[in-house]
């Protein structure tokens, strides 16, 4: 078990650090301006220019669909251990590197399910526009009258009729829909409800402009408009060509653990560095701020704040590094418990860091004059999407007595 950088990670790092600095940073007041703006208009999901701006200036330096950099040849691609430092800094700014290195979910993981399970044509129409940042995507799963974290809830039928596959069901949360950039959803239902558990569900891929298709709202996030939104969606008798199935009839359910896995494992390399930057925020507040006689930084409590952040955060980094190293060598499926362990973790930790930023800042803390109020906002719902803590845990606890069962089986037999 190795987590030293790669070099090629290392020299990654380097370059995409300078480009956070010189780039993102200095693009966060702008991004903000434009999005301000685009809501008083009343296009709350236009998108920012600057945004374009930076995708332009990434990818003219290389800094380009680093999870994934040759979708022909993953030989030739990061390993998802090289990827983890390199997604912690684009978390530091987790409104603009991600998008801006063509990095941000849920396009990763459409991208990743179209790599493993879209026909040649699927590819050409959907995968190649999607590296290339032309177009974007939106996942389709969870459904506002079932318990979605248990995916085998999920109710909205698929259809075969003749050479084309009907689709009907209500879904939510599915993100990235209101951008106007968003051409293809990717749809998980039934098709077949008399099958076994595991089998019933199939996945197709939807135009976002195909008739029957009705975007019906964006959801807000403790009061946040997100720009690409999160979005409700009914499915009215939606047609579709056969040849839109993503894999075989049946194997939604085995895609949707596909790309839920290293997609959990993105999320929280990302809350990393973002606790990271709040734990930035908070030494720079208690070196500056006086009370009550001296500076925060002498007074008791802040020390302990920056000295628990700085455990937890390094503690939260090697569970996470641990995990990917599984992912590279065992795959997400023999990932699975480390994985949940660390979608449960991380979150967590970076809330409590930004909570402590947050506290230390006063009332500015939770206004829009820093980035930690958002950054609260959206680590708390990563508490609950791709899968609430409770599942998480629940499957810590079984495998972890999974495990213990065989062992003790193996001892009886010897």
């Amino acid at each position: 078990m190795e987590f030293q950088p790669s070099a090629r990670s290392q020299e990654y790092a380097e370059r995409l650090t300078r480009f956070m600095a010189e780039h993102v940073y200095p693009a966060e007041p702008v991004h903000a301006a434009q999005r301000a703006a685009a809501v008083a208009a009343g296009t709350p999901h236009a998108v920012p220019p600057v945004v374009e701006e930076l995708k332009r200036e990434a990818r003219s330096q290389g800094l380009w669909n680093l999870f994934l950099p040759d979708c022909t040849d993953p030989a030739h691609g990061l390993s998802v251990l090289e990827y983890a430092p390199l997604a912690e800094i684009t978390g530091r700014s987790a409104e603009l590197a991600p998008e801006a290195t063509n990095c941000a979910a849920p396009d990763t993981g459409n991208m990743e399910i179209l790599h493993l399970f879209g026909s040649p044509g699927q590819k050409q129409r959907w995968l190649e526009p999607l590296l290339r940042g032309e177009i974007r995507s939106a996942f389709s799963m969870t459904e506002p009258e079932v318990a979605s974290s248990d995916a085998r809830n999920i109710t909205a039928s698929i259809v075969r009729d003749g050479d084309e596959y009907v689709i009907n069901g209500h879904k939510w949360w599915s993100t990235g829909a209101n951008d106007p950039r968003c051409q293809v959803l990717v749809v998980m239902g039934k098709t077949d409800p008399t099958a076994d558990t595991y089998h019933q569900q199939s996945m197709v891929l939807v135009p976002v402009d195909a008739p029957g298709v009705e975007v019906v709202r964006s959801t807000q996030v403790f009061g946040y408009t997100d720009q690409h939104g999160h979005t409700e969606i009914t499915y009215t008798d939606v047609r579709v060509p056969v040849t839109n199935l993503l894999g075989a009839e049946g194997s939604g359910f085995a895609i949707a653990q596909a790309r839920l896995g290293p997609g959990r494992i993105h999320h929280c390399m990302r809350a990393i560095g973002m606790a990271e930057r709040a734990l930035d925020l908070l030494c720079d507040r208690a070196l500056t701020r006086t009370a009550f006689g001296k500076e925060l930084a002498r007074q008791g409590v802040i020390q302990t704040w920056i000295a628990e952040s700085r455990l937890a955060i390094d503690q939260a980094r090697l569970l996470t590094l641990d995990a990917a190293w599984k992912i590279d060598t065992v795959g997400a499926k023999g990932a699975r418990k480390e994985i949940a362990a660390v979608k449960v973790v991380a979150p967590r930790m970076a809330l409590d860091v930004v909570d402590r930023a947050i506290q230390a800042y006063g009332a500015a803390g939770v206004s829009e004059d820093t980035p930690l109020a958002q950054m609260w906002a959206g680590l708390r719902s990563l508490r609950i999407a791709d899968g609430p803590d409770e599942v998480h845990l629940r499957d810590v606890a079984r495998l972890e007595l999974r495990d213990r069962m065989a062992r003790l089986a193996g001892a009886d037999r010897a």
